[in-house]
């Protein structure tokens, strides 16, 4: 019965080692910030939106790895370059890419 219990209790602890190096590594930077690109994009829009000279209706917003890629159609260059220097402030941004355009105005 010994045998049993001393058997028993070894191949629950090799079972444990085995799943514990199973496990996934850290993400790297280990700063215990959210680096998710979700998190990001709705930081960028929330941040838009909260900026009174910026529509958020005319910016979209994509995160790619942390880098930021601002789409639409905006009213002015000074609209544009709102919208970058905003998302170059927002927490875990690592680049922004300006993919907006000018609106055609008649």
């Amino acid at each position: 019965m010994v045998l049993l219990n001393r058997l028993t209790a070894f191949f629950s602890a090799l079972l444990l080692v085995l799943l514990l190096g199973c496990a996934s590594p850290p993400t790297p930077g280990g700063t215990g910030e959210p680096t998710d690109d979700s998190v990001i994009t709705a930081r960028v829009k929330e941040a838009i939106l909260e900026e009174p000279s910026l529509n958020p209706e005319e910016i979209g917003v994509e995160t790619i790895q942390g880098a930021v890629r601002l789409t639409g159609f905006v009213s002015s260059i000074i609209v544009m370059e709102k919208a970058i220097e905003v998302a170059r402030g927002v927490k875990g941004v690592r680049s922004v890419k300006d993919e907006m355009r000018l609106k055609w105005q008649h």
